[in-house]
């Protein structure tokens, strides 16, 4: 992912693989603050969904969003697009804090604050790749549908576990 010069038609696949590792981080770095029994111990909604949800909902949607880069990225690498993946980077940034926040430091209140300016970051992100890529800016509306329900369940246990 070259800083300086557009992507050539040979870093197609190099390039994709570096955006699918890089979204990966995010969540590898929340790997070391799982649910415990503070999670376990939460009162919770009716309608919060069962553990084995996330992983596959995750995977898809972090190869979405590792699609979506790519394909602004091919329009012109940073040198061209710097605004717009530089909004994608802020807000994956925001994502990975919200795992050691919520699970790690027991802050669900902060966690909401987290997740919400990640919501803003993920409307900010669609519409500058809108501008660049329609398809990538489509790849990210199941992201921002699903963090809006994560950031209802999110202020729901913070507001049901004061």
């Amino acid at each position: 992912m070259s800083s300086t010069s557009s992507p050539s038609k040979g870093s197609s696949i190099p390039g994709l693989a570096g955006w699918i590792i890089l979204c990966f981080v995010a969540p590898a770095l929340g790997a070391f603050a799982m649910p415990d029994a503070w999670y376990a111990s939460l009162h919770k909604p009716s309608w919060n969904p069962p553990a084995w949800i996330f992983g596959p909902v995750w995977t898809l949607l972090y190869t979405m969003m590792a699609v979506a880069a790519w394909l602004v990225w091919r329009r012109g690498g940073f040198a061209l697009q710097r605004g717009a993946l530089s909004l994608f980077l802020t807000q994956l940034v925001l994502n990975a804090a919200w795992t050691p926040l919520f699970f790690g430091l027991h802050l669900p209140g902060l966690a909401f604050v987290d997740i919400a300016l990640l919501w803003l970051g993920i409307v900010a992100t669609i519409a500058a790749f809108r501008r660049v890529h329609r398809g990538a800016a489509w790849l990210l509306v199941p992201y921002l549908l699903w963090v809006s329900f994560a950031s209802v369940l999110n202020f729901t246990l913070w507001r049901m576990n004061p």
